[in-house]
């Protein structure tokens, strides 16, 4: 019996090294896949986070510009009601990994992700606008 206590405090060491990460980390596409350490994975999320938040601004700059009279308002309306969503479903995920310390990366994570998507949707769905 004594002989397992190394094997299972080393087993219960690694378990607990494992980084438990948001999904959208995961993702091959990721701009910090494989990101394991908490404080290194907050940082790129939040280098990444800006990238996306500057990419998806100049999209629905460019789009605005384009637009006139009610396609103006429904744009305008669609991205307030989106960034809604956007900020609801990821403050669920963010509460998925609570109380741990995945939790921020997690939202990060999650508002990375869903602003990359949103400004591929926008260059998407407006390319008759755009040329």
């Amino acid at each position: 019996m004594w002989k397992y206590i190394p094997v299972v405090a080393i087993s219960i060491c690694l378990l607990a090294a494992v980084s438990f990460s948001a999904q959208q980390m995961n993702e091959p596409d990721s701009p910090c896949f494989n990101v394991g350490v908490t404080y290194d994975a907050v940082e790129c999320l939040l280098k990444a986070k800006e990238s996306s938040d500057a990419a998806l601004n100049s999209i629905y700059q460019e789009i605005r510009k384009r637009l006139e009279g009610d396609d103006a308002k429904r744009l305008v309306e669609t991205e307030r009601l989106w960034i809604q969503y956007r900020d609801a479903n990821c403050e669920a995920e963010r509460a998925l990994y609570e109380p741990g310390t995945a939790a921020q990366p997690a939202y990060l994570a999650c508002i990375e992700a869903m602003t990359r998507a949103r400004t591929k949707e926008l260059r998407i769905t407006y390319t008759v606008r755009l040329k």
